[in-house]
């Protein structure tokens, strides 16, 4: 007798069950979690200074955490659930067996033409709810983790508790409903990929307008922030660039034609990237950099995400040329020149590597967008570029500006009402110190990074001994 769980179908494998598709989109899922738990929490914990390591590394592993049982509660049926708005889902849990072993759907996905008759089906993926729900809430938590990247090394921790579930509600699930779950975005044609611009766009937009309220990190640090160790920001970024096949190759809903063509399109634009951002750094400063060449990597990543099943190769080497050159300049050229761009401190810059890499890979979807590839993931089934006869670039750009509207509008209201409640900004003294301060832990037993001098625990002749001196640990982990 076979057990019910290994049954051809009926028990655990329904007759609407693809184990391959099934297998695809868990093993996607998991490489974008990746990206975020280890690659994001090891690439900030190293890419700042080291008084900033803690901080860094465990805003983004808090955001990964909130975001999972936000995401269960209510966000993923505001997403991808019933309409309320023409840009929003109602709210509901997703933690029911009854919710989670059903075939799964997205019930707004359906298309029609202007006569009313069915353009495109409802999209039904040939797996349980419980892969989609998951899949779809690890995008939801990089794209908060992103979003740190921009307030690094002076949020208030406490106040970025009270953000991420604010954020996730009130401006993720609106992009995320509106482009991929059945909103006005997604009926009209707009094409995001992946998250252009449901994730880049957004997370950079209001990273940037997050770094505007919360204010700048302390002169010293903002004049000198050199990364505590490049080669684990070596290793994170290696993470985040693998973990990108996940990212692009899951989002056909399917272990397909166009899911492979996503993934070679993924490295393609990814290493074009890398190697412009790195010879423009040759040429203009004569040094070729490692964090630049970082950068490059993520821009290509982001650029390409919005058309990876969308577009040609030759075109993936395109927007790799054009992605490793156009956020290099707003980066290095004009991050320096206009008003705005200096004051606000954005910390990593993630209004370059992402707000400005997501919308140009958006507009130039709508520049390359191969007719028979759209035909194979989009509702709208005459979706082309304008290489190809289309004028599909006036939707990306529209499609970009409500993105950007909606995220300045809302992240700054969201960032005020926190301000009523617990301030944005640590207080000075944490500001000054660093991880020590403010969770009483510190990635390496080094002194001189901000940290007050204390002989009991700096002092470089202390033994272990309790005999030959006092040392107190201070924070949860104690030492040994």
């Amino acid at each position: 007798m076979v057990a019910p769980a290994y049954e051809a179908t009926g028990g655990a494998v329904p007759d609407w069950l693809n184990k391959g598709d099934n297998a695809w989109q868990m093993i996607s899922a998991t490489l974008v979690g990746l990206q975020s738990v280890p690659g994001l929490v090891i690439l900030y914990g190293s890419i700042v200074k080291k008084k900033w390591a803690v901080n860094s590394a465990f805003m983004a592993l808090y955001a990964f955490a909130a975001v999972v049982l936000c995401w269960v509660s209510w966000a993923y049926k505001m997403s991808f659930g019933d309409e309320l708005l023409p840009f929003w889902g109602k709210a509901g849990p997703a933690l029911g067996q009854k919710f989670l072993l059903k075939h799964a759907a997205l019930p707004e996905s359906t298309q029609h033409h202007p006569d009313g008759s069915i353009e495109t089906p409802m999209a039904m993926p040939l797996y349980p709810m419980a892969t989609m729900v998951w899949f779809q809430c690890v995008f939801a938590a990089i794209t908060l983790i992103l979003l740190a990247g921009s307030v690094l090394g002076r949020m208030n921790f406490k106040a970025w508790m009270m953000f991420v579930p604010l954020w996730l509600t009130s401006s993720y699930t609106v992009g995320a409903f509106s482009l991929w779950g059945g909103g006005f975005l997604f009926h009209w044609g707009v094409m995001d990929y992946s998250g252009g611009y449901v994730i880049h766009l957004s997370s950079g937009i209001a990273g940037f307008t997050t770094a505007y309220w919360v204010g700048p990190r302390v002169k010293k640090d903002r004049e000198r922030f050199p990364p505590n160790n490049v080669l684990l920001t070596l290793a994170g970024a290696g993470l985040l660039w693998m973990g990108w096949a996940g990212f692009n190759g899951g989002d056909p809903y399917a272990a397909n034609t166009d899911s492979s063509m996503a993934v070679l399109n993924t490295n393609i634009c990814a290493a074009t990237s890398l190697l412009v951002w790195t010879w423009l750094d040759v040429i203009f400063f004569n040094k070729p950099s490692v964090i630049g060449a970082v950068q490059g990597m993520i821009t290509g990543l982001v650029c390409i995400t919005p058309a990876a099943g969308l577009v040609q190769g030759w075109a993936a080497v395109v927007m790799g040329v054009l992605s490793g050159s156009v956020p290099w300049f707003t980066m290095m050229i004009v991050d320096k020149r206009w008003r705005l761009l200096t004051v606000v401190d954005d910390t990593l810059g993630v209004v370059h590597t992402h707000a400005v890499a997501g919308y140009l890979g958006g507009i130039l979807t709508g520049i390359f967008a191969e007719p028979q590839l759209c035909a194979l993931f989009l509702p709208v089934t005459n979706s082309r570029g304008v290489v190809y006869g289309g004028m599909q670039v006036f939707k990306q750009i529209v499609g970009g500006l409500f993105i950007i509207g909606w995220n300045i509008v809302v992240t700054s209201i969201i960032c005020v009402a926190i301000r009523f409640v617990i301030p944005l900004r640590m207080p000075e003294e944490q500001l000054l110190i660093g991880d020590d301060a403010v969770h009483g832990e510190e990635a390496y037993a080094l002194w001189g990074d901000g940290e007050l001098y204390d002989e009991t625990k700096h002092d470089k002749h202390y033994s272990d001994d309790a005999s030959q001196g006092k040392f107190e640990s201070s924070g949860a982990t104690q030492v040994v």
